[in-house]
């Protein structure tokens, strides 16, 4: 690779960087301000919700689509109309001035962000060489978790600290540097035009899968207002009934020699197959698990927004210092470090439950820093290399297959994560429905490190990080 590529690579990882790192900041940042946000907009408890579930839901259903007009129109000019987009709502969102105007703000940056994040596989696929692509996609995903742990915090601080007293408005404001940074950085490296072969949008199986998707999510996302009624149960079963109607669909098209929309194969691979479910539990487990704790803090053990903060940041020190320090464990004990890593974060959840249970909910909080900082740890340890292991064992076009998909099942597990944490926990902010929420993280937890015992031994890709030659001897 010359310097030339190298730079025009660089760039464009940059961009895609950049994007997720906002698109996977806003899905938890929102989480602290929500107290001062309700109060100053009014928003009920439904409205509260959706402040959160309307973003992932509207990602999650755009998805598909976006990745298949990527491929169709450019990733370039996907990329850089999806993330200008993103950066415009973004200062919708943070002059928004009613509940109901900043629900519908969050539902079209959900919608931009899909349009990004659905691009950004493919480019990363298209920008290295195959040899080198583990090592963009664990940066990838490190940045992708980072963010995610870091937008509490942030959150909290920035509430706290009242920038140009911008108030709860800031932490969508924040967005407006770093989207013109990645559209610059897109517009200057990105170099990705349409396929040679552009397939058809196949219109059909994006509506059948949006619909599906939207009735299963906005279904269980709304049993917090009152839990489940009729119509919900009824779209439930419109939802799976759709789902097996695209399935079908997608089989039949591939029949005529069409190009479908998901490629259902993928999952016959059982580092993409069972890696799916790893997934889609995980995204669903640590939103649900921010969301609750940062609820629990603020609004029944009354804590600031900056101490909630605080009380955070040795979660995120431990996640990080996981993620650096998971090609070294995976190099030694392959999916084995794992297994260990995702149950040792649902074991330090129980011991968590137990001891607000015998405190009363009385937190302490230099006691609780190294069993907080060993839970971010283990969730740095499963998070990062699972995605590597799940594409090493496909070819170019499946992995560029991916690019979509894999997104689609990240966020329809954050969707999920928040859909369940909705019906157990969010009518009744207390002590007990807190605990309630982690013993079920818990059981999952654990329940996910027996699964991750089925995954292959592919060490080789998941160690392959930018940081693994050095953390390795």
């Amino acid at each position: 690779m010359t310097r030339k590529e190298a730079a025009v690579a660089l760039g464009s990882f940059g961009a895609c960087l950049i994007s997720v790192f906002m698109q996977m900041i806003d899905v938890t940042i929102v989480t602290t301000a929500l107290p001062v946000i309700t109060g100053e907009l009014g928003a009920t408890r439904s409205q509260q919700l959706w402040f959160v579930a309307g973003y992932s839901l509207a990602f999650a259903c755009v998805l598909l689509t976006a990745a298949r007009l990527g491929a169709i129109a450019g990733r370039r000019r996907m990329f850089l109309w999806s993330a200008a987009a993103f950066t415009a709502a973004s200062l919708w969102c943070g002059m928004s001035t009613g509940a109901v105007e900043l629900d519908i703000a969050r539902i079209v940056q959900g919608v931009a962000g899909a349009g990004m994040a659905a691009q950004t596989i493919a480019i990363i696929t298209a920008s290295f060489h195959r040899d080198h692509q583990p090592y963009a996609f664990a940066a990838y995903g490190a940045t992708a978790g980072f963010a995610g742990m870091l937008g509490p915090i942030l959150g909290g601080v920035l509430i706290t600290v009242d920038p140009f007293g911008l108030g709860w408005h800031v932490i969508f404001l924040m967005n407006l540097p770093l989207g013109v940074l990645a559209v610059g950085l897109a517009a200057r490296y990105l170099r990705i035009g349409p396929a040679p072969q552009r397939p058809p949008l196949d219109l059909r199986g994006s509506v059948i899968a949006t619909a599906a998707l939207f009735l299963l999510l906005f279904a269980l996302a709304d049993t917090g207002h009152a839990g489940w009624r009729p119509w919900q149960w009824g779209c439930t079963a419109a939802a799976l009934t759709l789902g097996a109607l695209f399935a079908a669909h997608e089989r039949a098209t591939r029949r005529r020699g069409g190009v479908a929309l998901v490629r259902l194969d993928l999952f016959g691979d059982r580092g993409f197959g069972i890696g799916s479910v790893l997934v889609t539990v995980f995204f669903g487990l640590f939103t649900a698990f921010v969301f609750t704790v940062s609820v629990l803090l603020q609004e029944v053990l009354r804590f600031s927004a900056l101490r909630t903060g605080i009380a955070m940041t040795p979660f995120a020190i431990g996640a990080g210092v996981g993620a650096v320090l998971s090609p070294r464990l995976v190099h030694r004990f392959g999916i084995r470090a794992l297994a260990a890593g995702v149950a040792g974060f649902g074991g330090l959840v129980a011991v968590g439950v137990g001891y607000l249970y015998m405190r009363a909910g009385a937190i302490d909080l230099p006691l609780v820093t190294v069993p907080v900082f060993l839970a971010g740890f283990g969730v740095g340890v499963f998070g990062v290399p699972l995605q590597p292991i799940m594409l090493a064992g496909l070819d170019d076009d499946a992995v560029n297959e991916a690019s979509g998909l894999l997104p689609t099942v990240e966020q329809i597990g954050n969707s999920v994560g928040l859909a369940v944490l909705s019906a157990l926990f969010f009518r009744a902010h207390t002590l007990t429905g807190a605990m309630t929420m982690l013993s079920a993280i818990a059981v999952a937890a654990l329940g996910l490190g027996v699964l991750a015992l089925a995954l292959p031994d592919r060490r080789a890709a998941a160690a392959a990080t930018p940081w693994s030659r050095a953390a390795t001897p």
